[in-house]
This record gives C-alpha cells, structure tokens and sequence, in this order.
C-alpha cells in the first residue's frame, strides 16, 4: 500500500482523495500517538489530565468540513480541542507550542488549488513530524480502542483571539518600525488574508492588500506566491517600494522590488544572511540550502564569506539540518525560509517582516539588496517515461562527469530521479541561458536513451 503520508502531510482532493471519514480516522490515530504524553500526566488534584489539540485551517471551503471531522475524532479520543480558525500554518506551530499544547493540526493544501486539501500534524513545541512519527499514525489507522465516555470525552472550545498572541510574537521579533515603506501585500485569498496586514500596518507601513477576500473557492487562484503577474502590476502603478506574496497557507513568501522584478526565496536568503552575518546572529555563520538552491546564491554566500550546507529537496530536511547543527537559518528558492530562533517552521509573515526590516533600517530598495547575488539561468527538463532507478548508469554518469568539466565553477548539474513518477529531472545552471539549454538538452537526450 501507498504511504498516505507524502512530503508535507496527507493532501488530496477534499471529498474524494481526503475524505470527512479519513480525517476522523487519521485524528483518532494522532490522537492516540501523539496524546499518549497527556493522556498520562496527573493534575495536582491527582486525576489524568486530558491532552489538548490546536486546530487551524485555511479559508478552503473544504475545510469547514473537514475541521468538524478532525474534531470530532480528537474531542472522541478524549482530546481536548481549541479551535483556532482561520490562521496561517506557521501561526498554529507557533500557537502549538505557545499554548503549551500536546500536539496541533492544520488543515491547508497550501499553493494548490481551491478543491485540494490536507492535514498537517505538529508534535508539542510546534515541529513537524519526523517519517517514524507519521509511519505509526499510519500504522494505528482503524485501530480497536477504548472509546472515553463521560467527563473522559474531550471538550471544545473556540479560541480565536489567540491570533493576536502570534502576531505580536512575530512583530516583536524585529528591531525598529517599518514606518515610511510603501508595501503591497498580495495574501492569495489564502490563511493570510487578515494577519498579514494587520502585522504590516502595526508595524508602521503604508499597506495595500490585493488577494485578501477568500470566498472559499478563490485560494491562489490569480494570487500569492505561484501567481505574481498581479503583484508585479499594482507595485509598479501605485509606484510602491515592494511587494510581498504569500502562498495559501503563507509558510513562505516570495517578493518583488519597485521595478515589478521578482526576488526569490534565495535571494531573500542572501539578504538576510548577510545582514545576519553583519550583525554577528548567523549561527556558525551558515545557512543551510537544498540542492535546488542557485549556484548564484551560493557563489555570493561564498564572496561573503558564509558557509552553505545543503539537504535534500524539502524544508523538513532543511530543519532538520539546523536542529542537528545548530544552525539558524535556512530554506528553499521556493520561499520557504526558516528562521529557527524565532519559529519552528517556515513563515512566510516572519519572513517578509525580517526582510522589511532591512530595507527600513538601512534605508536601501530591495533591488539593491538583492543584488547581493547574481541568479545563475538555470534550465530543468523532466524526462518522462524512464526508469527513475537508472539515474546512476555508466553512460549517464560519464556525460554529466563532461558537462561539468565544461561549465567549470560557473556552472552545474542535478541529476533527480522523481519520488513519485517514472521521471528522472535533469537541472543545469551556467552562465548563459544558451548554454545551459543546450547541456540541458544534451542530458536529457542521454537519459532518453540510457534509463529505458
């Protein structure tokens, strides 16, 4: 059988691939694994104290129906639920741990379209579960149990007002006021609609909201991070000094200077580890980045003498990475960027404020310190119809091994077999487009032949 469990959570669909009886069953299942610490820890009084769950979600219809379901199955095992509403993902990790609570669950499909969603979990103090945690949520689905009865079931309660304790965490996070930027801030009728505003504006900037009416239906569609024309368009009529966009659960953010030109979240990286490292926070001053990050981001991390670690493709490697390490900064070129001192996953909202900041106190427009790295053109074909288990043969291998003696420092090479399809992804960075098409080609070309 398939893992249910991919690469952020259980996603698909909603009413088909994730259905109101799948997210009863998979919260009575993280009920037992990740309630066990407060099913068993005595009050004062003697008694066991039942755990307590965070819910959250974002403005999908879907997910009305789908938090019923997931409380229904928690507050059933003898969970008690806060119910936090509509709020970003980061904003329940935050509140997860903030509240002190047992575990949390946030109901978003992130970037994807309206009709999909899906469940994320979060272990106490706000992290993501590790494969072995999941694995065993998996394993206990439609387990025999002991159903609570009486004063044993859980109790529900709304807690809404708690969206005020992550705003004013993340604004006390940064040094000084925003006050003089002129910001457009596109939400994709998505998780960020209302907090990121009201951040900015408390913050001191002048502050124009675009994708910030969901209906339900309309989540990233035309706007947030995968959809930037519309951002690009009001920043340059309103004669803005920025823009930034989130994604529909607003775990990232991408952003985009006075002139419309996008800056992404390695260029975001760039900024703020250089500014990091001026100011002597950059833990071991490293950041760590996947291996999809441009070679441009790294050779100016290097001219600027911070270290560069890389992971697998993914921001659950890239925090996993810094909790071992000691690192605390880190992310993806898609937006994702962790900030580890201030939260346990990426936010986009922290983010987005951390990079304003600099702009402000230093008084320098984003294109500027942006420049800080060069993008590398970086062409990626995937190859379909091969078997993603040859990516290693010989004659593959030995024409990779030429295309880089060819591209030299200036240049590189990612062979990636696809987790999930018969597909192997060819990835080559060079110093001009034609170049890097013309290797690219050349790979695919082996990979056609070789990975049959």
């Amino acid at each position: 059988m398939a893992r249910l469990f991919g690469t952020d959570g259980v996603r698909g669909v909603a009413g088909r691939d994730l259905t109101a009886e799948t997210a009863m069953a998979l919260s009575v299942a993280a009920a037992h694994v990740l309630g066990d610490a407060g099913v068993f820890t005595a009050t004062g009084s003697g008694r066991r104290q039942r755990p307590v769950a965070v819910v959250g979600r974002d403005p999908r219809a879907s997910g009305e129906f789908l938090e019923a379901a997931v409380v229904a199955g928690l507050a059933s095992s003898g969970v008690d639920v806060l119910r936090l509403g509509v709020l970003p993902t980061p904003a329940v990790a935050h509140l997860t741990a903030a509240l002190g609570a047992d575990f949390g669950v946030m109901l978003s499909a992130s970037h994807n379209p309206a009709p999909d969603n899906g469940i994320k979990f979060l272990a106490r103090g706000g992290f993501k579960l590790s494969d072995a945690v999941e694995d065993e949520v998996e394993r206990r689905l439609g387990e025999d149990w002991d159903r609570p009865v009486g004063s044993a079931v859980g109790r529900v309660r709304d807690a809404y007002g708690e969206v005020d304790r992550y705003i004013s965490h993340v604004l006390t996070t940064v040094n000084g006021q925003l006050d003089g930027l002129d910001i457009v801030v596109d939400c994709a009728h998505g998780a960020a609609h209302m907090v990121a505003p009201e951040a900015l504006l408390r913050a001191g900037a002048r502050v124009e909201a675009i994708g910030a009416r969901p209906d339900g239906l309309n989540i990233n569609a035309g706007h947030g991070s995968t959809h930037l024309d519309k951002l690009q368009q009001v920043v340059v009529s309103r004669g803005a000094d920025v823009g930034i966009a989130y994604d529909g659960d607003a775990d990232r953010c991408l952003a985009v200077d006075h002139t419309g030109a996008i800056v992404d979240g390695d260029q975001i990286m760039a900024v703020l580890a250089a500014d990091m490292h001026a100011k002597g926070t950059l833990a071991k001053d490293t950041v760590v980045a996947t291996v999809m990050s441009n070679l441009g981001f790294k050779l100016a991390m290097r001219d600027a003498g911070i270290n560069v670690i890389e992971t697998a493709v993914g921001d659950r490697y890239v925090l996993e990475r810094m909790k071992s390490d000691g690192f605390n900064l880190g992310g993806e070129q898609s937006g994702h960027v962790i900030m580890l001192d201030h939260a346990t996953t990426g936010d986009g909202l922290l983010t987005s404020l951390h990079l304003l900041s600099v702009m402000a106190r230093t008084g320098t427009s984003l294109q500027e310190l942006a420049s800080i790295m060069t993008p590398l053109p970086q062409i990626l074909i995937n190859v379909k119809d091969v078997d993603r288990g040859k990516s290693a043969v010989n004659e593959l291998t030995d024409a990779v091994a030429v295309a880089e003696a060819e591209l030299g420092e200036t240049g590189r090479v990612l062979i990636r077999p696809s987790g999930t399809e018969p597909m192997i992804r060819v990835m080559v960075e060079a110093s001009s487009k034609d170049q890097a098409t013309k290797v690219a080609e050349r790979l695919a070309d082996v990979v056609r032949v070789a990975c049959v």
